[in-house]
């Protein structure tokens, strides 16, 4: 691009000074980028903007180390507080950026300053989706996103509280074993017929189901939730369609998030299920890039857009887009998804992506009654994903499986003594 210096990847402004790299969302994804622009060998600006007062951390602690109680505070930052003056990061937290200018190349912070850039990063995540019920703004009812979600929650969950949470997927299965550790009675409700029941399909979500009522979870599928109630101001229950109300200290609302997209659609740039950006990471405007949460970007393995809404992405992602904004024409993202959980006695890590409904096969090695075992989800007798469960040292062969799109023989595949590194 004209005026960019790819050494340095500073352009400059019409008085001769030179405009950074600017990354909008102070989360892991924005600061492993700073990062990744350094250890390029970037020697620009860097300007890393946070709406968040907390520097930036790691969200996975907040539904389950964290909020147990096992994982300190001070062990979930991306870096500690001195890393960022000692690598020149400019970062402002507690900063709300209020529009972006792609034709201008400015930010437009809440308080009517300006950040010019020559290069711009989103990675401004997701929001949680709200509960659209009456009675959803009651004191009491709690969302996950944020380091004061988890602490609010954390505070709830105490020996006999009756907590309600609403969705059982990640988060809601996470929080309720969460809460269960911590002697609280807990009800999941739920409208589908099983937990994950669209991210894993019947086969597997079983066994999550399985999990949580062996530690005591009031399961409930099948429902729907008309109404929070309150007393004081404060919930106190959660009226289903059916008429019943369950009781509740608490209500913890999981029905999913969303990409934040605002200032992305806002300034004009293409927006479908999150930023579409190409397989650089690049979006429809040539100097603004997305990662994380918001990208929906398009992956060369799978052959079309992927937005992936875990850890591994915010992670690994940035690497690739810092390498994209210096212009190095390689940086491609095509790595398979990842992502993990740990729910009571079970871990769990899961490689690959599949659609609902986008697999003809669960191909199971181990028995999923002993929760030790590794399932295979199969379309035409190639891996499309692999989840060990209680099993370890296997993501490797299994993430091959997926990148190789080999047909594979399925009695192989299920015979644990036949090694994954030899189907």
């Amino acid at each position: 691009m004209a005026g960019t210096d790819t050494g340095t990847g500073a352009a400059r402004a019409g008085d001769g000074r030179e405009r950074p790299i600017v990354i909008v969302g102070a989360s892991l994804g924005g600061a492993k980028a700073a990062e990744a622009l350094r250890e390029a060998g970037y020697r620009g600006g860097i300007v890393l903007i946070g709406e968040e007062h907390e520097r930036p951390y790691e969200r996975p602690p907040l539904s389950k180390g964290y909020l147990q109680g096992k994982t300190p505070r001070e062990k979930i930052h991306v870096h500690p507080p001195q890393w960022y003056a000692e690598h020149d990061v400019t970062l402002r937290l507690g900063t709300a950026v209020a529009s972006i200018d792609p034709a201008g190349h400015t930010v437009t912070l809440a308080d009517d300053g300006q950040v010019e850039y020559a290069k711009l990063l989103l990675t401004t995540g997701s929001v949680p989706r709200r509960l659209p019920v009456p009675g959803a703004d009651l004191d009491g009812v709690l969302y996950l996103r944020r380091i004061e979600d988890s602490d609010r929650i954390k505070a709830a969950l105490r020996p006999g509280a009756r907590i309600a949470v609403i969705g059982a997927g990640w988060i809601g299965l996470e929080v309720a074993a969460a809460a269960r550790e911590a002697g609280a009675e807990v009800t999941v409700l739920e409208a589908l017929e099983l937990p994950l029941l669209r991210v894993l399909g019947r086969e597997v979500a079983q066994v999550f189901a399985d999990l949580h009522r062996e530690h005591g979870v009031d399961l409930r599928f099948g429902v729907k939730v008309t109404e929070l109630t309150g007393e004081d101001g404060t919930v106190s229950g959660v009226r289903l369609a059916d008429g019943t109300t369950v009781a509740a200290d608490a209500v913890v609302v999981g029905i999913g998030i969303s990409p934040a997209t605002g200032l992305a659609e806002a300034a004009g740039l293409e927006v479908d299920n999150g930023v579409k950006t190409d397989q650089h990471l690049r979006t429809s405007d040539p100097d603004v890039y997305a990662a994380g949460d918001v990208a929906n970007a398009y992956h060369p393995l799978f052959g079309r857009h992927v937005r992936v809404e875990h850890w591994a992405n915010a992670l690994n992602q940035p690497q690739t887009a810092a390498r994209a904004l210096l212009g190095q024409p390689d940086a491609v993202y095509d790595r398979v998804p990842y992502f993990f959980t740990d729910q009571y006695d079970l871990g769990m890590e899961y490689v690959g992506y599949v659609e609902p409904d986008g697999y003809d096969r669960v191909v199971f090695r181990g028995d999923p009654a002993t929760r030790e075992f590794i399932a295979f989800w199969l379309s035409g007798g190639r891996v499309l994903a692999g989840m060990n469960v209680n099993v370890w040292d296997v993501t490797d062969p299994i993430r091959e499986l997926v990148r190789s799109g080999r047909v594979v023989d399925a009695e192989a595949l299920a015979d644990p003594d036949t090694p994954l590194e030899d189907l």
